[in-house]
Protein backbone atom coordinates (compact mmCIF):
# COMPACT_ATOMS: atom_id res chain seq x y z
CA UNK A 1 0.00 0.00 0.00
CA UNK A 2 2.72 2.53 0.52
CA UNK A 3 4.53 1.94 -2.96
CA UNK A 4 0.94 2.63 -4.22
CA UNK A 5 0.75 5.91 -2.44
CA UNK A 6 4.00 7.37 -2.87
CA UNK A 7 3.25 6.10 -6.06
CA UNK A 8 0.72 8.20 -6.54
CA UNK A 9 1.62 11.32 -4.64
CA UNK A 10 5.30 11.08 -6.07
CA UNK A 11 4.42 10.96 -10.17
CA UNK A 12 3.29 14.38 -10.52
CA UNK A 13 7.13 15.41 -10.01
CA UNK A 14 8.65 12.73 -11.98
CA UNK A 15 9.69 10.33 -9.59
CA UNK A 16 8.69 6.14 -9.59
CA UNK A 17 8.68 4.26 -7.09
CA UNK A 18 8.42 0.87 -6.88
CA UNK A 19 8.53 -2.57 -4.53
CA UNK A 20 11.62 -5.19 -5.06
CA UNK A 21 10.03 -8.22 -3.78
CA UNK A 22 13.27 -11.15 -3.74
CA UNK A 23 12.26 -15.10 -3.06
CA UNK A 24 14.85 -17.46 -2.21
CA UNK A 25 17.79 -16.00 -2.52
CA UNK A 26 21.32 -17.95 -2.28
CA UNK A 27 23.19 -15.80 0.29
CA UNK A 28 24.68 -16.35 3.65
CA UNK A 29 20.97 -16.28 5.27
CA UNK A 30 19.71 -18.70 3.55
CA UNK A 31 22.71 -20.90 3.59
CA UNK A 32 21.92 -23.06 7.17
CA UNK A 33 18.44 -23.96 5.31
CA UNK A 34 19.99 -24.86 1.64
CA UNK A 35 18.95 -28.23 1.76
CA UNK A 36 15.36 -27.33 2.16
CA UNK A 37 15.29 -24.42 -0.24
CA UNK A 38 16.61 -27.06 -2.87
CA UNK A 39 14.37 -29.27 -2.35
CA UNK A 40 11.38 -26.82 -2.48
CA UNK A 41 13.17 -25.33 -6.00
CA UNK A 42 12.92 -29.26 -7.06
CA UNK A 43 9.98 -30.28 -6.37
CA UNK A 44 8.60 -26.66 -8.63
CA UNK A 45 8.28 -24.67 -5.82
CA UNK A 46 9.53 -21.73 -8.37
CA UNK A 47 8.97 -22.34 -12.06
CA UNK A 48 12.40 -20.78 -12.35
CA UNK A 49 14.10 -24.00 -10.75
CA UNK A 50 17.28 -22.53 -9.48
CA UNK A 51 18.38 -20.38 -6.30
CA UNK A 52 17.99 -16.41 -7.11
CA UNK A 53 21.25 -14.29 -6.65
CA UNK A 54 22.08 -11.34 -5.60
CA UNK A 55 22.44 -10.07 -8.75
CA UNK A 56 19.37 -10.82 -9.79
CA UNK A 57 18.05 -8.42 -7.44
CA UNK A 58 20.09 -5.92 -8.34
CA UNK A 59 18.93 -6.11 -12.00
CA UNK A 60 15.71 -4.91 -11.06
CA UNK A 61 16.61 -2.54 -9.14
CA UNK A 62 19.08 -1.50 -12.21
CA UNK A 63 16.37 -1.24 -14.19
CA UNK A 64 14.76 1.46 -12.26
CA UNK A 65 17.82 3.26 -11.90
CA UNK A 66 18.65 3.18 -15.39
CA UNK A 67 15.26 4.48 -16.16
CA UNK A 68 14.08 1.75 -18.26
CA UNK A 69 10.43 1.92 -16.41
CA UNK A 70 10.28 5.67 -16.94
CA UNK A 71 6.65 5.03 -17.79
CA UNK A 72 5.47 3.03 -15.07
CA UNK A 73 4.96 3.68 -11.20
CA UNK A 74 3.55 1.38 -8.02
CA UNK A 75 4.70 -1.50 -9.50
CA UNK A 76 6.04 -4.69 -7.81
CA UNK A 77 9.18 -6.22 -9.60
CA UNK A 78 9.62 -9.86 -8.22
CA UNK A 79 12.85 -11.62 -8.52
CA UNK A 80 11.90 -14.89 -7.50
CA UNK A 81 11.88 -17.33 -9.98
CA UNK A 82 8.14 -17.06 -10.53
CA UNK A 83 7.53 -18.01 -7.25
CA UNK A 84 4.62 -15.28 -6.58
CA UNK A 85 2.70 -17.13 -9.77
CA UNK A 86 -0.49 -18.42 -9.14
CA UNK A 87 -0.55 -21.87 -10.21
CA UNK A 88 -2.88 -24.92 -9.62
Amino acid sequence: MVTKLFAHRLAEHGIGVFEVRPGIILTDMTAPVKEKYEQMIADGGTPIRRFGTPEDVANCVLAVAEGYLDFSTGQVLNADGGYHLRRF
